[in-house]
């Protein structure tokens, strides 16, 4: 059997996002083994996929680290790639094709078979968009998936983790982001959560999920602190603790992309650091509310909005 490598190191939204062109990829060449190369947080996550049949962890560590390229670089050779789909576009896979691969090894990135007024132009399209593209000028025609992803594979009955914390319809507010990326986060959450509380009292719970980095700041918010153990949710849990929520309140991070996908009922607040098509953050009941300057926004804006939604 001919073996295909799938590139996508992350981040989380990254590979949720990257789950229907993965789907694509295996539905094309049902005979081929696919594996992806994905880094450490997400590779519990990923061997759960039925679309991939394996996992392989790249660390990434600084390309001057010649040890681990060697490591990394004979861990690859091992499977004797036929094919490699670069879904993480990167500096860094672009050094991997040119040091740790044949020469003439059939590559999918998003500049391979292409010119150079196309490679301008899609730089403009949303990201599903860009994937899709890349995957046709790599002769997949059957692209069913990449801008619907399928999480179905995902579902699973976590009622009695949430039974831990309430009972009833809850509201998640998802208040973080990456510390790079401040810009993405809005200020008056805690202001939210005390007018939700105000105007609906007991009809809806407010959870947050935070990540391994966002439990200490989380404990600043008048919400339940949904954890497994003392232990963030695994991506899998997070999942289904979205897809069972009755609204749901984020900034531009990774549940978002989740929300959007699953089309669950809520609200995405986006400044001035990218836009929403941009990103391919859209879906019928997910909304957005932009604000060139997130700090303008106020929580009474984002309220009537909630309101409005929720009835």
């Amino acid at each position: 059997m001919s073996n295909i490598l799938i590139i996508k190191h992350g981040s989380l939204g990254d590979i949720i996002q990257a789950n229907g062109a993965i789907k694509d990829i295996k539905q094309n060449f049902p005979n081929y083994k696919v594996m992806l190369l994905t880094t450490t947080p997400y590779a519990n996550f990923m061997s759960s996929c039925p679309y991939i049949d394996g996992v392989l962890i790249d660390k990434r560590l600084p390309r001057w680290n010649l040890f681990y390229l060697k490591k990394l670089s004979d861990m690859l050779k091992r499977f004797s790639f036929e094919k490699v789909f670069d879904l993480q576009n990167s500096s860094r896979t672009k050094f991997y094709k040119k040091f740790l691969f044949k020469k003439n090894i059939f590559w999918s990135d998003s500049e391979s078979f292409s010119d150079q007024d196309t490679i301008l132009n899609e730089k403009n399209l949303p990201v599903l968009d860009r994937m899709k593209s890349q995957l046709v000028r790599a002769g997949i025609n059957k692209t069913e998936f990449t801008k619907k992803p399928d999480f179905e594979w995902t579902f699973k009955n976590i009622k009695n983790l949430v039974n831990q914390y309430f009972e009833g319809e809850y509201i998640l507010i998802f208040p973080f982001c990456s510390p790079k990326l401040k810009k993405k986060k809005w200020p008056y959450y805690s202001k939210l959560i005390d007018l939700i509380k105000t105007n609906y009292g007991s009809k809806y719970s407010i959870a947050i999920a935070p990540g391994p980095r966002e439990i200490i700041e989380s404990k600043s918010y008048n919400a339940n602190i949904i954890l497994n153990d003392g232990n963030s949710l695994s991506i899998i849990e997070l999942i289904n603790l979205i897809k069972n929520s009755s609204f749901i309140i984020s900034n531009d991070t990774g549940p978002a992309h989740i929300s959007a996908h699953l089309n669950k009922k809520g609200l995405v607040l986006f400044g001035s650091h990218t836009t929403p098509d941009k990103v391919s953050m859209y879906s019928e009941n997910f909304r957005v509310i932009e604000e060139k300057k997130l700090e303008n926004l106020s929580a009474e804006k984002v309220f009537a909005k909630v309101k409005e939604r929720l009835g």
